[in-house]
């Protein structure tokens, strides 16, 4: 059964940096493009970053592109998000997860599941 355990959140200030984790099970990454979404209060999850399986195409949200890197280590079979210049709004719970289907859209959550319980990433002076 794949099951994701996210990790690395917390409280940070305005323009500081933060990696987040992903830890994979039942699962192996390289298989399936994954991503990471994000949810803030009284909104939907939306996309924040994705990687596919096998060529490493990445993409990203408007809102976080230049600030936010994706990446994976197929070895520990984990992936990762490094934020830098992080603001308010990026406050949220961050979950990763894994297309459902060879069939997928980047950063449209409805194409993705095996959703974690995700990590909180709070932004604020």
């Amino acid at each position: 059964q794949v099951q994701f355990v996210e990790s690395g959140g917390g409280l940070v200030q305005p323009g500081g940096s933060l990696t987040l984790s992903c830890a994979a099970s039942g699962l192996t990454l390289s298989s399936r493009a994954v991503g990471w979404f994000r949810q803030a209060p009284g909104k939907q999850r939306e996309g924040v970053a994705c990687i596919s399986s096998r060529a490493g195409t990445t993409d990203y949200a408007d809102s976080v592109k230049g600030r936010f890197t994706i990446s994976r280590d197929d070895p520990q079979n984990a992936l990762y998000l490094q934020m830098n210049n992080l603001k308010p709004e990026d406050t949220a719970v961050y979950y990763c997860a894994t297309s459902i289907s060879g069939y997928y859209y980047p950063l449209d959550s409805s194409f993705f599941g095996s959703w974690g319980q995700g990590t909180q990433v709070t932004v604020s002076s």
